[in-house]
């Protein structure tokens, strides 16, 4: 996944977001990608897992993984 914020404008928000990029399981469907607070949210399926991963938006850091479980 490549991620890529801003058109490099007068928007202050862009800054907040530097990702090059960041790794997924091969294979894996990206969900959704949403960036908010300085992170970038994305929820994936690999298989028969979701899962929930969140970044930092500067660094690409991976901060948490939330594993979706069915009930």
């Amino acid at each position: 996944l490549i991620f890529r914020s801003g058109s490099g404008g007068g928007s202050s928000a862009g800054g907040d977001y530097v990702i090059a990029s960041l790794t997924i399981p091969a294979g894996a469907e990206i969900i959704s990608a949403v960036a908010a607070d300085g992170q970038l949210t994305v929820t994936y399926r690999a298989g028969a897992m979701t899962s929930v991963r969140i970044f930092d938006g500067k660094t690409g850091a991976l901060v948490r993984e939330i594993p979706v479980l069915s009930e």
